[in-house]
């Protein structure tokens, strides 16, 4: 069955997640991380990405980026399939380390960026992973929240612009949004 075309129209803000195949772990320790992250890099280069958070969990993967769609597709394309191939690899393994295609979820609105914004930071937390998002240290949300220098793939001066006009409103906001209950 064909699956129905990505949208061509404006960068906008999506929500992008992807997860192993069966649920299988697709990181197997740090390292797996790291390259992964190279690969997330690459694509914020060439393919004119906006990466505003993501976060890296042992069997899938969340990641906000502002792309045009094309841009988004073609980014995920490379960065999903070069880290399979090199995942394999590594752990010489062979056959699909993704399930499927990656999922993308349109972010319309603040609301729904503020909700997402949560859901990822909060992902390690809600999985008993860690106790506090902070403590997590394979996500962007210690940059976001100004206690940890980002990485210069990720445009969280875009992501504070968008939360507020002055960044460290911005973080204070993003503390508050995230808080664990």
């Amino acid at each position: 069955m064909a699956r129905d075309r990505r949208s061509t129209k404006a960068r906008s803000i999506h929500h992008v997640t992807t997860r192993g195949n069966n649920r299988q772990e697709i990181f197997l320790d740090d390292l797996d991380r790291v390259i992964f992250l190279e690969w997330i890099a690459r694509a914020v280069d060439r393919w004119d990405w906006g990466l505003l958070a993501y976060c890296l969990m042992d069997n899938h993967i969340h990641l906000v980026v502002e792309a045009a769609p094309g841009d988004l597709s073609s980014g995920c394309r490379d960065a999903l399939g070069s880290y399979a191939r090199r995942f394999n690899q590594r752990h010489e393994t062979s056959g699909h380390l993704f399930g499927s295609r990656f999922n993308s979820v349109e972010v319309i609105d603040d609301r729904q960026l503020t909700a997402v914004l949560r859901y990822v930071a909060l992902n390690p937390v809600t999985a008993g992973r860690v106790g506090s998002p902070a403590d997590w240290p394979w996500s962007s949300h210690r940059a976001a929240v100004g206690d940890h220098p980002a990485p210069l793939f990720l445009d969280v001066t875009r992501l504070w612009s968008l939360l507020g006009r002055d960044p460290e409103v911005a973080q204070l906001y993003l503390r508050a949004v995230i808080a664990v209950q």
